[in-house]
């Protein structure tokens, strides 16, 4: 059953799954196998940014695998358009790496660092070691998909082992960010009567941005 925090926040639990669907679909815009370089930390600082946004707003762990399978499904669309089997590195490897930054931040936030939250400091370095282990354990994508993370060229190493500090850096910025996106989202509902905000978010407006983003990738991978 669905908390009713989880269900307040629907709407912009889709509205935030979506436009995260949307970066990672224009990132990987010229992706067809490995991820190019170093765009794959890069994302993975954006990844955690829409978690953190998320966890603010409904510290849950349904609402942060919602976000996750919203994400998830975007890749889904991405891969019906290019005609590519789910299980495809461009694919099945990026969601691995979702559904692995979600259950990272959801252990050390519920757990390890769940009373060092309030502060920025305490939430930079959630986002750091959050990205350090995400990084870590990405390589093991290939006993779930069968296909080997991607390594930098003349190395054995994997890009997201490689590129880690990048990742770490930026997660160190976006979890601190993304808290205090969800807590401007909270002040922005709170300002007005809830009920009619969370209704607005989600019967038309996080449908209708679930719908855009949805159009704006059909429109860039048939360009």
């Amino acid at each position: 059953m669905i908390h009713s925090q989880e269900n307040a926040h629907l709407g912009t639990i889709i509205m935030l799954g979506s436009l995260w669907g949307l970066s990672e679909a224009l990132l990987g815009m010229w992706l067809r196998t490995c991820a190019s370089l170093m765009s794959g930390s890069v994302m993975t600082g954006v990844a955690f940014f829409f978690i953190a946004a998320t966890w603010f707003l409904s510290p849950h762990v349904i609402a942060v695998f919602l976000l996750i399978l919203i994400a998830s499904l975007f890749k889904m669309f991405d891969a019906l358009i290019l005609s590519l089997p789910i299980q495809h590195g461009a694919i099945g490897n990026p969601i691995f790496a979702f559904f692995t930054q979600g259950v990272v931040f959801l252990f050390l936030s519920g757990r390890i660092m769940k009373n060092q939250q309030k502060r920025k400091s305490g939430q930079a370095l959630l986002g750091g070691i959050s990205a350090l282990l995400a990084s870590g354990f990405f390589p093991l994508v290939k006993f779930v998909t069968g296909v080997p993370a991607c390594v930098y060229p003349g190395t054995a190493t994997p890009l997201a082992v490689y590129f880690a500090p990048l990742a770490i850096a930026i997660s160190v910025i976006s979890v601190p960010a993304g808290f205090w996106a969800g807590s401007r989202i909270s002040n922005a509902s709170s300002g007005s009567p809830a009920v009619t905000v969370h209704e607005k978010m989600n019967y038309w407006i996080s449908p209708a941005i679930l719908a855009i983003c949805l159009a704006i990738i059909t429109i860039v991978r048939r360009l």
